[in-house]
């Protein structure tokens, strides 16, 4: 059984006698920043030189400093950025201004898992990782609310490592939902394979081949977009609040009949297979080299892909649709439909 922890069982004063320093003011650094700070926590900014995000942390009320200067001035330095720019933060910035006690957190543990970041002792090393992208975090915060959070320990120098994570926990609004112990390991690959398999990968591919299967067939896009992709945010919030079983109890007996017919001929055991040697990518190394390199290298096929995705027909049917109906709308001011400010 897994272990949970609430409010009760972490002590938020021991965060509230911590430097932090929040590496990074995206989407998950704005919010942890914010609800740190809302729960009595020093915090500042740490952002390369010409940063586009100065602007919005100094406008939100934090000091900015350097990473270097932030990493020296902290105790606990969260390291918030993309995964593939972690380790050369680390390295350039962070590495040479740690101090014996102070502690990394990080939300995410991709750089560790596989090796990219190496802490030296005396250095506790923790993660704490919300189950919500940032502006869910900060809004949920706000309502008095909670985001689960999944948390772990990797390096534990000090001997109470777990007691500031479960503190810090605490003061992002993770334990008014519940904080599950893990490792970094365990929360590494099951995100990754997540993602890949399911969430993101295994989901945009189905709602592509749907859409080709009917545009194919000779149906309207427009019809196709409709059936294969709007709705499916209808079956995904019934299965967030009763998992599949209330997706199933809540649709036609027509649409569960299909479901339980025809689900198996789409999905069928081969893709079990497939997911198989997906997580054994992952769990080699292999797609983090992969991903990495790639990188490294100015991300080609990133960006190649990136591409080829967004001139998909469903993506072209989308744009039209969503500009003549009032149902779709968004709090995310970086993203604008069609194109991504990035």
């Amino acid at each position: 059984m897994a272990e949970i922890y609430y409010d009760k069982d972490a002590d938020l004063s021991l965060i509230q006698a911590k430097k932090v320093a929040v590496i990074g003011y995206g989407s998950q650094g704005h919010a942890h920043a914010q609800n740190l700070r809302d729960s009595g926590v020093e915090v500042v900014i740490g952002l390369k030189d010409g940063s586009k995000s100065i602007a919005k942390a100094e406008e939100a009320g934090f000091e900015v400093k350097t990473v270097a200067d932030a990493a020296a001035w902290a105790d606990v330095i969260v390291i918030l950025a993309p995964d593939q720019y972690q380790r050369h933060i680390y390295a350039e910035s962070i590495k040479d201004n740690l101090a014996q006690g102070d502690t990394l957190v990080f939300g995410h543990g991709f750089n560790i898992r596989f090796g990219y970041i190496e802490a030296p002792e005396g250095i506790d090393v923790v993660l704490v990782a919300p189950k919500a992208p940032g502006h869910t975090v900060r809004r949920e915060f706000v309502a008095g609310r909670g985001i689960p959070d999944i948390i772990a320990v990797e390096q534990d120098a000090s001997g109470t490592a777990w007691e500031l994570t479960k503190s810090y926990a605490k003061a992002i609004g993770g334990t008014r939902a519940g904080v599950i112990k893990t490792t970094f390991t365990e929360e590494t690959e099951t995100d990754l394979f997540g993602e890949q398999s399911v969430l993101c990968g295994g989901v945009s591919q189905l709602v592509q081949y749907g859409f080709e299967t009917l545009t194919e067939a000779g149906y309207q896009p427009q019809i196709a977009y409709f059936e294969v992709l709007h709705e499916l945010k209808l079956i995904v919030d019934l299965m967030w609040e009763g998992g599949i079983a209330k997706q199933r109890w809540s649709v036609s007996d027509t649409a569960e009949y299909g479901d339980y017919v025809s689900g198996p001929r789409v999905i069928d055991p081969s893709v079990k297979e497939n997911m198989k040697a997906v997580l054994d990518d992952i769990q080699s190394g292999a797609f983090a080299k992969r991903f990495i390199a790639d990188q490294d290298a100015g991300a080609p096929e990133f960006l190649a892909l990136r591409a080829k995705g967004e001139q998909h027909p469903i993506e072209v049917t989308g744009r039209e649709l969503r500009a003549l109906f009032a149902w779709n709308s968004s709090d995310d001011d970086d993203y604008v439909d069609g194109e991504v400010a990035r």
